[in-house]
């Protein structure tokens, strides 16, 4: 998977208030005290026609939020609940943050434009709908290096420092204030529905599923009835399969992966005490929250299957129950292939199984190697058995349970062997996430507001994921 970052015109869509207003509440940005340019995704802003803009124009745009040209008027809070692990809460919606603007990328792809710290909705309980620039810096970096491993994900468009001090629980206070702008397919969520069917509201249900399929999968226009509901549960349940396997090829932890943190497009967003596994651990964590390892690694997959059959049970009142129970057997299917298709990209090969990757996992388990590590030494199968051979974890590869792995894995057709001529291989070790360095970048901007071991972070995961 890669993002689409071809340049093109700015092309304005701002089709969701075509829904109606039983969807969002206008809502106005915070009037933040200072705005402070810390990071602008030049690429992504190319691929939608905003490279052009000014740095003055940015901070308009993305920390005033002045309107962009013939799109949405106002920001819009949308509504949504959702199971936040696994019990039920209606008291939910966009509560630091609403959709800014939709447009479409050089493909026709609608795309969003959404916040996070932009101040308070409707639905902010008793928030302050403030992002502090810690958990900023921190997306950038999640989102970054899950772009560069493969993982469809949101990508960071803006972070601006607003000149607020605030007060956190779970890091020193007052911390430093910042708003965030991320690029996502859709904002759309698992909860959206939910919301619709805590209403009884089938008819909007229908609506919605319209408007997905019009915007997202045009492949399913002709269908209609209940082959209509089924088509569009199906792509959900094919992306959302892709997603969970995604995760795992790239050691990553979510954290907190409630039904409002997951959406149609089967996009990775939102990202809060996410993680990378230093080591393959099954019972590994990302929250301090998590005690019950509800979202630990090796439960993801099913996590991602117990929120695609809340999803599921919101379509029972549009198309039949029956159906919608046979279209959840597409998700182990779908979730096995996936797993074998994503290792063997990171591997940089084609046509692993995944009852080799299931072996694999087992045994990075058991030596606790790097995770990334692995994927680094052996890119390319056979094109890396010299590369191998001088690696920091060389000795594990001497191990007798390696070898059956090993065959199995030059066996396998090498895929842009030609990668392994970029400087990056040349390397020992391979770029890496670890919350140790995550801490290590933050310490000199919270202690001297000095941002180059973040610039030279970003410069090494581009090198990893070019």
């Amino acid at each position: 998977m890669t993002h689409d970052y071809t340049p093109g015109p700015y092309a304005p869509a701002p089709v969701h208030t075509d829904l109606g207003s039983d969807f969002y509440d206008a809502v106005s940005a915070a009037d933040f005290p200072q705005a402070t340019l810390r990071f602008r995704n030049d690429r992504a802003a190319a691929s939608v026609g905003l490279e052009g803009l000014s740095e003055e124009e940015w901070i308009k745009h993305f920390g005033r939020f002045q309107p962009l040209a013939d799109n949405l008027p106002q920001p819009l809070a949308l509504r949504y609940h959702g199971h936040q692990f696994r019990s039920y809460n209606p008291d939910l919606g966009d509560g630091r943050g609403f959709l800014f603007a939709q447009l479409r990328d050089q493909a026709g792809r609608l795309l969003d434009l959404g916040t996070k710290g932009s101040g308070q909705t409707p639905y902010s309980r008793r928030g302050d709908g403030r992002l502090t620039l810690k958990g900023g810096v921190r997306e950038i970096l999640a989102t970054e290096m899950l772009e560069a491993l493969g993982v469809e994900t949101s990508r960071t468009f803006s972070l601006i420092e607003t000149g607020e001090a605030l007060e956190r629980g779970d890091e020193p206070s007052p911390t430093r204030s910042a708003v965030l702008v991320r690029l996502n397919h859709s904002h759309i969520r698992f909860g959206t529905f939910q919301y619709l069917a805590y209403h009884d509201r089938q008819d909007e249900i229908l609506r919605l599923i319209d408007h997905c399929i019009m915007h997202y999968f045009p492949g399913l226009a002709a269908s209609e009835g209940d082959d209509r509901v089924i088509g569009f549960f199906e792509e959900v349940i094919r992306r959302s399969a892709t997603l969970a396997a995604q995760w795992m090829a790239a050691g990553f932890v979510h954290g907190v992966l409630n039904t409002d943190n997951m959406n149609i497009t089967g996009e990775s967003f939102d990202y809060g005490p996410w993680r990378f596994l230093p080591s393959v651990q099954p019972g590994f964590t990302a929250a301090y929250f998590d005690h019950s390892g509800l979202y630990a690694y090796a439960r993801q997959p099913e996590a991602v299957g117990w929120n695609i059959a809340q999803l599921g049970g919101t379509l029972t009142n549009v198309a039949s129950e029956e159906r919608l129970n046979e279209a959840l057997k597409l998700y182990p299917v779908a979730y096995e292939e996936a797993m074998a298709e994503a290792f063997s990209r990171r591997l940089g090969v084609s046509g692993l199984t995944s009852e080799f990757v299931g072996l694999l996992l087992r045994w990075m388990n058991e030596t606790s190697i790097p995770f990334e590590q692995l994927f680094f030494d052996w890119f390319g199968g056979d094109a890396s058995v010299a590369r191998a051979a001088k690696s920091p974890s060389a000795d594990l590869y001497a191990r007798d349970d390696w070898r059956d792995l090993e065959k199995k894995l030059l066996a396998a057709e090498p895929v842009r062997p030609e990668r392994l001529e970029h400087d990056y291989f040349s390397n020992r070790r391979p770029c890496s996430m670890l919350i140790e360095e995550v801490e290590d970048i933050w310490a000199p901007i919270a202690e001297h507001d000095d941002w180059s071991v973040f610039e030279q972070k970003l410069m090494a995961i581009g090198q990893a994921g070019a």
